[in-house]
């Protein structure tokens, strides 16, 4: 994430996306799917079907950015339904009734840069 930026809410969506799907895609999925704002504060994040590859959607400032991982021999952990719990960074969870789990972080905290990877 870029250093500075702030987000108040987290979600995962909890179905496997088409991973070709980019910022209009994910940004029209998020506004259509879940009704939701993507210009709101909020982090979305989506996985594939096999789970070793997660896309983050935000909006900063004046354009949308989109982050991407891929783990080379790993799973992430991702909830399946509304119930099933799934540890995160965020200190509360609240129930959506939407196809993604929300997770609310402070109001005063902001995204640290991310650690330096491996080349």
């Amino acid at each position: 994430m870029h250093p500075g930026c702030s987000l108040d809410q987290v979600y995962l969506y909890r179905e496997p996306i088409d991973f070709r799907k980019a910022i209009d895609g994910l940004s029209a999925l998020v506004e259509l799917e879940l009704g939701l704002s993507p210009f709101a504060s909020a982090l979305y994040v989506f996985t594939n079907r096999s789970r070793n590859k997660i896309k983050a959607l935000y909006w900063h400032r004046n354009g949308f950015c989109l982050w991407q991982k891929r783990l080379e021999r790993d799973k992430f952990a991702w909830p399946k339904d509304a119930n099933e719990r799934t540890r995160t960074s965020a200190s509360n969870s609240t129930s959506c009734p939407c196809k993604c789990a929300c997770f609310a972080t402070s109001a005063t905290s902001t995204v640290a840069p991310a650690a330096s990877m491996r080349p």
